[in-house]
């Protein structure tokens, strides 16, 4: 593989990154990754593990130089950290992201970019339900998609090497505007995260079931909420801040639809009840057929990242 970036700056040191940084080096894509994450005890565990090739004291001086600077960090705290690494950017260089909300880091971010830098958002969609330094593997991206999307009047030679660099990686990719992959992303994930810390909540406030006989008895429909339920809180409270209105359009949908299924429980509509999750089950049959899980059922016997 041809190396695409010969300094990549990774600010932040998460999972997303320390994934990208182990990817990027089993493939070769770039010639020296620098990173940097605020907190001092992270920074000290990337040197630890040799996360990167140098770990840098301040995201200012991480994209010194860098041909790619990614931003890794809480999609709230992008548009502080663009200020503070604007003036240290490189002419040339390309500065990205991977947060799931798109819109509003656009709009956060981009007045920070200066006169001849480019700047092409993206968005792995890929991840568990852990954090931090210890989390990532290079495997992460395989057969996973990466959307990007450019921000208006980005350059094309940029976007298109970013594009090699995520398939690279592992990724599949694909463009998408910005407004429509919010709404994308609320249906797919946004919404979805938002009912598993709703169900985990109620669990925990359901006083008639111990918490032992949740624990004990976790059937999977439960367990894999709670796996859902344990990702970044940092992260998802700024992503549905940040992604309000597509968040609450489909919250409303959902809302409706499950008045629907609570009448036809209520009044024994069978057929109601089968039509519905025959439809849903299909649309596991092509979540399936496009490579983005398994069919085999492992009852949480097997492997879980």
């Amino acid at each position: 593989m041809t190396v695409l970036y010969e300094r990549v700056a990774l600010i932040g040191l998460g999972l997303i990154a320390g994934s990208m940084a182990l990817a990027m080096k089993r493939a070769g894509l770039a010639g020296e990754v620098v990173g940097h994450a605020r907190s001092a005890e992270t920074r000290q565990v990337a040197r630890e593990i040799g996360l990167c090739d140098r770990v840098a004291e301040s995201a200012a001086e991480a994209v010194e130089g860098a041909d790619l600077v990614v931003l890794c960090v809480p999609v709230g705290a992008m548009g502080q950290v663009a200020a503070e690494i604007g003036p240290a950017l490189k002419p040339g260089a390309t500065v990205s992201d991977v947060g799931s909300v798109k819109r509003a880091v656009i709009s956060a971010v981009a007045p920070h970019i200066p006169e001849g830098v480019h700047f092409v958002p993206a968005h792995p969609l890929a991840g568990t339900e852990h954090s931090g330094p210890r989390s990532g593997f290079a495997e992460l991206f395989e057969g996973r998609w990466c959307l990007i999307v450019p921000a208006e009047g980005s350059d094309e030679a940029a976007i298109a090497r970013l594009e090699a660099l995520w398939q690279g990686m592992g990724s599949l990719t694909d463009r998408m505007e910005a407004d429509h992959h919010d709404l994308v992303l609320a249906v797919t994930s946004h919404a979805p995260h938002l009912i598993a810390y709703t169900m985990v909540g109620v669990a925990d406030d359901l006083g008639r079931v111990t918490d032992s006989e949740v624990i004990k008895y976790s059937a999977a429909g439960f367990r894999d909420f709670t796996r859902i339920a344990a990702s970044d809180p940092t992260m998802w409270r700024d992503v549905f801040l940040n992604n309000k209105d597509a968040t609450l359009e489909i919250l409303g949908r959902f809302t409706e639809e499950l008045f629907a299924l609570q009448r036809a429980i209520r009044i024994g509509d069978g057929d109601h009840l089968h039509a519905y999750f025959t439809r849903t089950r299909a649309i596991r049959r092509g979540i399936i057929e496009a490579g983005q899980d398994t069919d085999a059922p492992d009852f949480g016997r097997g492997k879980r990242v």
